[in-house]
């Protein structure tokens, strides 16, 4: 989304009532020309000197309001169709008055966000079916080789591979289902880190460096920090740090860190270093869905032990 261009421009409230003062003032106004020239110029010349008059003033009135109302009204209702068709306009940069930039901001952000899950819903389409081959295929193999007659030590052998592609499937169907609530979890909220950060339920040792307030609700906040718990402890870490920020918070731990090559897919749906050992890769993507859904945005931060986490919202 490019930035609106901020110019100084009259409230709404003005624009308003200015026009609404000229519309009063004008019959008024006209009055006195007639009174003062009706016998010098005579009748009918200050009745035309009093329309050219009006005639110039609407024009000036009509040029403000398209200027100002008129054409952020048009703009945005071109840009909101364009969005709803599912295309990628460029936003509107310019607008009239502090009120009509407020507005457009607002739908700018909602056409971003509206463009990025529809994005996202085809990414995840394309990678549950993808990902859901793999222990299909196997279920598929064990089955028939179990038809065509295997016993004994290759009769259990396949019946342990139903179970575990089988237990691999639910995996990623759970995590798809947490995926999905996140971006329409519990709504916003403001909670204290500390309290929260207390009641997550994860085998870490956590510190709470710096408490504060975050605006999230306690669900949502509950839930980041024990998707980023979990994925630490899964990488060999002992501890949790956070601390709350002006502008949000970080989370740090002592694991095994993110390597250089893995940094830029880490939010990737499905990406693991871990799939070996039964891991979904959707623990970082259900954070940063949670998160954008909120308004607010994580990154990787740099960090010389562990991985780090900033959370940022606007």
């Amino acid at each position: 989304m490019r930035g609106i261009v901020r110019k100084w421009r009259p409230p709404l409230a003005l624009v308003i009532g200015g026009a609404l003062v000229g519309v009063f003032a004008l019959p008024l106004l006209g009055i006195v020309p007639l009174r003062l020239w009706g016998n010098v110029l005579g009748w009918g010349e200050a009745v035309w000197l009093v329309v050219a008059l009006a005639l110039a003033a609407t024009l000036v009135l009509g040029v403000l309001l398209w200027r100002l109302v008129l054409r952020p009204v048009y703009a945005l209702t071109g840009y909101a169709r364009a969005v709803k068709a599912g295309q990628s306009p460029d936003a509107p940069t310019q607008f009239g008055t502090p009120e009509f930039s407020a507005l457009a901001a607002s739908v700018q952000a909602m056409g971003d966000s509206l463009h990025s899950r529809a994005e996202g819903m085809k990414a995840y389409a394309d990678h549950v079916a993808h990902e859901l081959t793999s222990p299909l295929t196997a279920i598929h193999g064990a089955a028939e080789l179990l038809d065509n007659g295997a016993t004994g030590a290759d009769a259990a052998a396949l019946r342990q591979t139903i179970r575990d592609a089988t237990l691999r499937m639910r995996a990623l169907l759970d995590d798809l289902g947490h995926h999905a609530q996140a971006a329409t979890s519990s709504g916003p909220g403001t909670c204290t880190l500390g309290h929260v950060a207390r009641g997550i339920d994860t085998p870490l040792q956590v510190t709470v460096a710096q408490d504060g307030a975050i605006p999230l609700s306690a669900q949502d906040l509950a839930t980041i920090l024990t998707q980023l718990a979990r994925n630490a402890a899964e990488h060999g870490a002992r501890t949790l740090r956070i601390a709350a920020t002006d502008v949000g918070l970080t989370v740090a731990d002592d694991g095994a860190g993110i390597s250089a090559g893995n940094r830029d897919r880490v939010f990737d749906p499905f990406f693991t270093t871990r799939r070996a050992d039964g891991g979904t890769g959707m623990g970082l993507s259900i954070v940063r869905s949670l998160v954008q859904a909120r308004g607010g945005r994580i990154t990787l931060a740099d960090s010389s032990a562990g991985a780090a986490f900033d959370i940022t919202f606007d």
